[in-house]
């Protein structure tokens, strides 16, 4: 119609959907990273920890509060000793069963526990009137059999590895040729390492047996003192067990690869 103004339309663009399939792929993206993260984070725990975590998801009402310990059965409870205050709770365990012994009241001066860098150091020393080997010999006697029966027990429930230490006095041994305080240290450590092992030690939880002779007496000012002469144990640190296995597997990667150049 002739005066009509004309009609504009004007039309928009639109923006493409954002599809399902885009969105989709968005949440698996971040989802992947944070599984990443996780794996990563994992990797630099300790095992006892990670062990923990595992646990967990496997049975969160039952393990959720076992951090620092190890269910060895119905309702029985081990300390794993990770921390130094693992080791004081083991400590405390150990004490605890050793006071049952019916001859604790004569033997408990002669018994000395305590928490150490290395890890905990359980010491059975000897006196003048009370020993767990008869003068000479390389096999514990009735006292020595007792205790160390006992401590295996105990020490047998858990997955630290144990160190073996045997001690003498500087009293020269007499009796043997080409035999002395070296190799009396070493026979009776290996000695209470083959009694323990039948009483409940693991097969594969004795980590080294080590023979001192007078080499790191007790008491440097009194070297003829009987607690000089003494049997040592020493359960090691979870995580420190870890380092070491760590190094060894390292150094003999090292003598491998050194040895194809």
């Amino acid at each position: 119609m002739e005066g009509s103004r004309p009609v504009i339309i004007i039309k928009k663009k639109a923006l493409p959907p954002i599809t399902v399939a885009h969105g989709r792929s968005h949440m698996q993206f971040v989802t992947a990273m944070m599984a990443l993260f996780i794996v990563l984070w994992l990797v630099n725990m300790s095992k006892p920890v990670r062990e923990a975590i595992a646990g967990y998801f496997k049975d969160p009402s039952g393990t959720a509060n076992l951090l620092g310990t190890n269910v060895t059965g119905p309702g029985e409870k081990v300390v794993v000793a990770t921390t130094k205050d693992d080791m004081s709770k083991l400590k405390e365990e150990l004490e605890k069963a050793i006071r049952q012994m019916p001859n604790f009241d004569k033997l408990k001066d002669q018994i000395e526990i305590k928490v150490t860098p290395e890890g905990l150091r359980i010491e059975l020393l000897e006196s003048a009137t009370g020993t767990f080997f008869n003068s000479g010999s390389t096999f514990p006697n009735e006292n020595g059999k007792e205790l160390m029966s006992l401590l295996a027990g105990e020490l047998g429930k858990l997955p630290n590895k144990i160190s073996i230490e045997g001690h003498t006095d500087s009293q020269p041994f007499i009796g043997k040729r080409d035999y002395g305080n070296w190799e009396l240290s070493s026979d009776r450590a290996n000695s209470a390492r083959r009694l323990m092992q039948q009483k409940g030690l693991g097969d594969k939880q004795v980590a080294q047996v080590r023979g001192y002779a007078d080499q790191l007496l007790r008491k440097t000012d009194s070297p003829m003192d009987p607690s000089n002469r003494r049997i040592s144990l020493i359960v090691k640190y979870t995580d420190q067990q870890d380092q070491e296995q760590g190094k060894t597997a390292g150094a003999l990667q090292k003598l491998e690869n050194s040895e194809k150049k």
